[in-house]
């Protein structure tokens, strides 16, 4: 949202976004990488839950897998035809206009990447914690508290060093590798030994409570939460190596492998768990692990933790590349854009993401929590495909090097046509919620945004609150950081240099920039 009150500060955020200290952009990570993650620990007990059947689950994790790589298909034409990083709150503020755009950026600051977060850290917790109560679930002030914890920890480390949070991911990454890798294996064993009974055609679709269309939508929006991270190179599109081929390829090669996984992963659960021992635990990883490694079952809740731990770590690592995107259009605070002078690191915006995703956990239900982000999530993935379409009208001669069937988006459009009315059906209050969070931003962006001619009291309010942020955080635009990092030295110089990267490559004058530096 921008309350800038000179002509200087926007000068400031302009040369911020478009050169030298990005404080957190480092290479585009593979996108199966960002896809696998915490969710496929958490959600295989939604999904069942809401599919009614062993079978009918399997489906949906497969359904799911291919909508998402329909939906990827349509976000690379859209990444190459309107190639700005911020992926869909760009498309949708430059097809719908900026009320569009800025209602994405809203719901996605305020809902989204809180309670992504806010559901990592409990996975986190109840991992950490199951193992403690065998018999029983944890107390849920105690799953609060831990996830709490692990959040304020992760924090503190971004606000400290980027070379201490990309350690950290580094380190945990491999630990969602070695738990999934244990549970296929584990899988395949079981099932050259004969244990697939609820395999069997027969048993698969056996159900145990009543089909219901309004829970099997419920399902889709559980497992659509695993397949998070699917769109995450449409947010760095400027970054990016010749998109026309990498981004193709990346879908290509990234779901299809993802969906395999997840899919074999749900297998070998129920090779050697009931659905009724699958719902009746909230770490079904561990009582995978109890059930089949014995003495060494210890490492399934060390494996799943270490990948929560660097799920929340890397949630809070990316998510101010879209404050960025927001402060360069005029749709966020100037501070929110800020970075630490020597350190390098959006101090105001990880506090902002950590307060808010604190205020997530005030409940420990993880389960409403992914209803409640999968409903807004999907609202807005259905709007910028249905930007591909308007798009297509308004502009038909528009240059675009990659151009799929319109049939692809509308086959997308009707599924989110579906989960969207179902879901709504079956959560009205929370999905409900979801969407009166969003409505809120309408009278948010007339008032910060729309409205040119402010009051000069009101600019010299938030001229003097922005102020107040930069002395108390200790923070700067990126583009003033310059005179800092010269005489920077020892680890706070390299650091600076290895944050350093332009996040748009509209101008030439960025990559000038850091090289001077």
């Amino acid at each position: 949202m921008s309350f800038h009150v000179s002509d200087t500060g926007n000068t400031s955020r302009r040369h911020a976004m478009n050169g030298s200290c990005d404080m957190n952009n480092p290479p585009p990570l593979p996108p199966p990488g960002n896809i696998i993650g915490s969710g496929i620990f958490v959600s295989p007990k939604g999904v069942m839950e809401n599919a009614s059947s062993v079978g009918l689950a399997l489906i949906v994790w497969i359904v799911t897998g291919i909508i998402t790589a329909i939906g990827a298909l349509c976000y690379a034409e859209l990444g190459v035809t309107i190639p700005k990083s911020g992926g869909d709150y760009s498309y949708v503020k430059d097809i719908f206009g900026g009320l569009a755009g800025f209602l994405r950026l809203w719901i996605a600051v305020l809902v989204i990447y809180p309670t992504n977060q806010a559901v990592i850290a409990l996975t986190f917790s109840n991992y950490v914690l199951q193992p403690l109560f065998p018999t029983c679930f944890p107390p849920e002030s105690g799953l609060r508290l831990l996830a709490a914890i692990c959040l304020l920890l992760l924090t503190w480390v971004n606000c400290s060093s980027v070379r201490w949070a990309t350690r950290v991911q580094d380190v945990f990454t491999a630990g969602k590798l070695l738990a999934l890798a244990l549970i296929i294996i584990m899988g395949i064993v079981q099932i050259c030994k004969g244990e697939y009974y609820w395999l069997e055609p027969a048993h698969a679709f056996e159900p145990f409570q009543e089909y219901d269309v309004g829970l099997i939508a419920l399902a889709f929006l559980q497992g659509s939460f695993a397949y998070g991270g699917w769109n995450f190179l449409n947010y760095v599109t400027e970054e990016l190596v010749d998109p026309y081929v990498n981004l193709p390829r990346a879908i290509f090669i990234s779901i299809p492998l993802v969906t395999f996984v997840y899919v074999f992963a749900n297998i070998a659960y129920v090779t050697a768990m009931s659905p009724q021992e699958l719902l009746a635990s909230n770490a079904v990883a561990v009582t995978f692990g109890e059930k089949l490694l014995g003495v060494m079952s210890w490492i399934m809740p060390i494996s799943v933790a270490l990948s929560t731990f660097g799920g929340v770590n890397g949630s809070l690592f990316t998510s101010s590349r879209l404050f960025f995107a927001g402060a360069r259009e005029g749709h966020l605070p100037s501070l929110l854009a800020m970075i630490h002078v020597k350190r390098c690191t959006p101090i105001p915006a990880l506090l902002f993401t950590c307060l808010s995703t604190l205020l997530m956990l005030c409940t420990s239900d993880m389960y409403t929590l992914i209803n409640y982000v999968g409903f807004i999530n999907y609202l807005f993935y259905g709007v910028t495909v249905a930007g591909q379409i308007v798009l297509r009208i308004k502009e038909p001669n528009l240059h675009r090097p990659i151009r799929i069937s319109l049939a692809w988006p509308v086959i997308y459009l009707l599924f989110w046509a579906f989960l969207l009315i179902f879901s709504l059906y079956s959560e009205p209050v929370v999905c409900g919620l979801g969407m009166a969070i969003m409505l809120t931003g309408v009278p948010v962006y007339f008032l910060g945004v729309y409205w040119d001619n402010k009051p000069e009291c009101f600019n010299t309010f938030v001229a003097k609150m922005t102020y107040l942020g930069q002395k108390f955080c200790v923070v700067v635009y990126p583009g003033e950081t310059k005179g800092s990092e010269e005489t920077g030295s020892g680890e706070e110089g390299e650091e600076l240099k290895e944050a350093r990267a332009p996040l748009s490559q509209d101008d030439g004058e960025a990559e000038k920039s850091a090289a001077d530096c």
